[in-house]
């Protein structure tokens, strides 16, 4: 019985004089060709052309399969080449920006005739009066745009401004004081946080009065701010105008004085202004809803 592995010997034996016969078989083709491609090169000299042919074959043989081998190592890969096509770029729509147009609002001024002109501190009464009668027969409420005055006639409507910062807001005359003395005029609660002295009590300020209150039906607005500077309540309105709609300035002016009031919307019922005045308020601003 004959053993694998002997038969597995010559086989591998067999096998490498088959390869030794194809490269000497292929040696035989290659050299020639090699030799007359080499010498038919102008710049070949003689000398190198006798080296070349006592070159021993065997070590030809590397050579050329090194080059051979050089060359279809550097030539092109096959490749799979597919077509991708690029869809061709929509047509973007210029989309204008749907910003608002703010049509340059001529600006209303309501002009009011002052009556009387008065300069002093100003002070505010809260919560030990809120819920009692006034002078006038009215329940105070300390969170209303009220105030109290000696001489000013109940009803009268006053500008009051604080001159320390420049704000101001329109109260109306229904309750008699202050009663201390160098004090002119006795604020609600809610008039002090709109001039932004309720903290330290007391202020200097400007009261102008204008007359008497001639209640008229007419839409509710947010007030976020009054001042005597334009500029200032420019400044808000513009920064109010990147989340609201419908954002003025209403100016009154009186024979002493200009008052810019920053105003958002016109809402038909005051629940609506409300919703509005609420947002403002979460934001930080001190408003107030007015129909006037």
């Amino acid at each position: 019985m004959i053993n694998g592995r002997f038969l597995s010997t010559i086989a591998r034996k067999q096998f490498s004089y088959d390869i030794l016969n194809l490269v000497d078989m292929r040696t035989n083709m290659i050299l020639p060709g090699f030799q007359d491609l080499l010498f038919s090169c102008n710049s070949v000299p003689e000398e190198g052309r006798q080296r070349v042919r006592e070159f021993p074959a065997e070590y030809m043989v590397t050579v050329v399969l090194l080059i051979f081998f050089l060359l279809t190592a550097c030539g092109p890969k096959h490749r799979i080449v597919y077509e991708r096509r690029i869809p061709p770029p929509e047509k973007q729509e210029v989309k204008k920006e749907t910003a608002k147009e703010e049509k340059p609002s001529i600006q209303k001024i309501e002009k009011r005739e002052t009556q009387q002109v008065q300069y002093g501190v100003a002070s505010w009464y809260g919560p030990d009066f809120h819920g009692k009668p006034t002078s006038s027969g009215e329940i105070y409420d300390m969170y209303q745009l009220t105030c109290a005055h000696n001489t000013f006639p109940l009803g009268t409507v006053v500008m009051v401004t604080n001159l320390e910062n420049g704000s101001s807001v329109e109260l109306k005359v229904n309750d008699r004081g202050p009663f201390v003395k160098e004090r002119i005029i006795d604020l609600s609660y809610a008039a002090a946080q709109m001039l932004g002295m309720w903290e330290k009590g007391t202020a200097l300020v400007k009261v102008e009065a204008f007359g008497p209150l001639v209640e008229e039906v007419q839409r509710f607005t947010v007030q976020v701010g009054s001042f005597i500077d334009e500029s200032n309540a420019q400044k808000l309105a513009d920064q109010l105008r990147r989340g609201f709609d419908n954002v003025y300035v209403a100016t009154v002016e009186t024979l002493t004085q200009k008052y810019h009031r920053v105003r958002v919307g016109q809402f038909e019922t005051k629940e609506l202004a409300l919703n509005v005045a609420e947002k403002l308020s979460q934001m930080g601003f001190k408003v107030l809803v007015t129909n006037r």
